[in-house]
């Protein structure tokens, strides 16, 4: 029986990468390719990008009452896997690679900027 993965407690890390956003990843086995960012895990310091880093997962059939999904018929599903937040870059609106600095509005509020263009990122 496999032991599950404990999250070491560590302070947390507030991440520039956010899910919805268009990153390319620059390190790994998915070097050069670029995607949207379904979800982020910051304890673990990962995201999850559409299309990359895909696992195969062999799953036994379940027995949900009247489910068709993928997990209720069971066999080999492919999902994307983990990917280090260092390894991917995020995407500019013209598909530039740039790093993300933070900025202060007059109101207060803090904006995502990027480095290369000093446009904000929504």
């Amino acid at each position: 029986m496999a032991r599950a993965r404990s999250v070491k407690p560590r302070k947390r890390l507030h991440l520039k990468i956010r899910s919805g956003d268009h990153v390319e990843v620059i390190s790994g086995k998915d070097r050069g390719k670029s995607g949207r960012v379904l979800r982020v895990d910051p304890d673990r310091e990962r995201v999850f990008v559409e299309g990359l880093s895909m696992i195969k997962r062999h799953t036994r059939p379940s027995q949900v009452a009247g489910a068709q999904s993928d997990a209720a018929m069971g066999g080999v599903i492919e999902r994307e896997g983990p990917i280090h937040v260092s390894n991917v870059m995020l995407l500019d609106a013209k598909g530039k690679r740039t790093r993300v600095k933070i900025e202060r509005g007059e109101d207060g509020k803090r904006y995502r900027v990027a480095k290369s263009s000093g446009a904000r990122l929504e």
